[in-house]
């Protein structure tokens, strides 16, 4: 067809191109427009890089539990509590945040998001209070629920059409951020005390530059944008909508058992390595280190090969093949605890992508709030996660979480209920 296009237009006066050659789909316009002027790549990397600092930020409060935990007398419990502030912030926003700029996108929100971040890292590293330390979480979460759906609109907006390998450029930047929290705690807060959080606030400073770039790009191309939304609603999946929001709740499902275990080695894997092997809180966040760039590595394969074999084959392998790791975990020694969180990282990462991608296919022209619903869902299930399991510690030991949490890959089955887009989208197409 494209061929066909081509000679036609060759053959046609300038001054009246012919119907095929308008018959070209609006949504690939934007992608072509975007791709000729040369930033696909620099945008990408552009909304990769903020995300970065943006959950390099972020991760500092976790990685910060040992300091605050002695520093203000919490119990495990209160460690949660913290955590279910910040996600539960995060997640509640989200979806409100997308549904209203699918509608009336924002291109400076971005740059004004990462403000709540600044303000939120100034005001812990002063906080005299646990009250006031859950205010400044809250301020941090405000920020991610204003930063995420709208860089993952701008990520498919500068997608080029391979979405999967956008959104995983996109959240590597996320999960090398989340990767870096942890050194630049063990190295910079733990020497130099709570106070020297706020230092961070320059990396929110320089965040806010590089948005504001981004600002720019995005209000050049935010017509296009709402034509390529409008189209794509053309383009719907031949689905009943009962079975699509059958898909939503599988998918949720999955989103649950991965950020559930997730918020078991973000919150408590540096507690579990302390009690069970002795280590210091240094090398516990080395061991932390380790992980979270085995999660960088798996999500930024995860897209790609979405994008060559279908989302729901990656979805499949990620979370159920990833069983046998954390099924082994528990009675692992120091050495091999090492070892067997790299696959763990690495697989469970990898679906994270292909389920985001998955989502806004299964629902066209709502990337905003798609993207808002399934972060805000990452950070509510993880905050949920990381209370729920710190009960658990409190009323048995840190041990146990890791026990009953090995068997969470196995909602994994579910995936067999979801249908093959790619499949069902065909005759549509044709």
């Amino acid at each position: 067809m494209v061929a066909y296009g081509q000679a036609v237009i060759l053959t046609a006066p300038p001054e009246l191109p012919t119907r095929a050659a308008l018959a070209v789909s609006p949504a690939d316009a934007p992608t072509r427009a975007v791709a000729a002027e040369g930033t696909v790549l620099a945008v990408l990397l552009a909304i990769s890089f903020s995300h970065m600092l943006n959950d390099t930020m972020q991760s500092l409060i976790p990685a910060s539990y040992p300091l605050l935990k002695t520093g203000f007398g919490l119990t495990f419990a209160q460690v949660g509590l913290i955590t279910l502030t910040f996600q539960l912030t995060a997640s509640l926003l989200q979806p409100l945040v997308g549904l209203y700029t699918d509608r009336h996108p924002l291109p400076f929100s971005l740059a004004a998001g990462m403000g709540f971040t600044l303000c939120g890292l100034l005001l812990l590293s002063i906080a005299g209070s646990f009250p006031v330390l859950l205010a400044a979480v809250a301020l941090v979460g405000m920020g991610s629920s204003v930063f995420h759906p709208e860089a993952s609109r701008v990520a498919r907006l500068a997608s080029g059409g391979r979405h999967g390998f956008a959104q995983s450029i996109f959240q590597v930047g996320g999960n090398a951020g989340s990767a870096l929290g942890p050194l630049l705690a063990a190295f910079i807060v733990v020497p130099h005390g709570r106070e020297s959080i706020g230092w961070f606030s320059l990396v929110a400073l320089l965040a806010m530059t590089v948005l504001g770039g981004v600002g720019l790009w995005y209000r050049r191309h935010r017509l296009a944008s709402q034509k390529k939304a409008r189209a794509a609603t053309l383009n719907l999946a031949a689905l009943p909508r009962r079975r699509i929001t059958l898909s939503l709740a599988v998918l949720v499902a999955l989103v649950f058992s991965k950020f559930f275990y997730m918020a078991s080695m973000t919150s408590y894997y540096t507690f579990y390595l302390m009690s069970k092997f002795q280590l210091p809180v240094q090398s516990a966040q080395i061991y932390l280190f380790v992980f979270l760039g085995a999660v960088a590595a798996g999500t930024i394969i995860g897209g790609p090969l979405g994008d060559r074999f279908g989302r729901k084959y990656v979805i499949w392998a990620s979370v159920l093949g990833v069983f046998p790791f954390t099924f082994a975990l528990p009675f692992a020694n120091l050495f091999w605890t090492g070892v067997l969180t790299v696959p763990i990282g690495l697989i469970l990462a990898s679906a994270f992508p292909a389920i985001i991608v998955y989502a806004t296919e299964l629902v066209p022209g709502k990337v905003g709030m798609i993207a808002g619903l399934f972060f805000g869902l990452a950070f509510g299930l993880g905050g949920l996660g990381a209370a729920v399991l710190g009960e658990l510690a409190d009323l048995t030991s840190i041990r146990t979480v890791y026990h009953v949490c090995a068997f969470l890959p196995l909602i994994g089955l579910l995936t067999a209920l979801l249908p093959n887009l790619e499949g069902a989208r065909r005759p549509a197409h044709a």
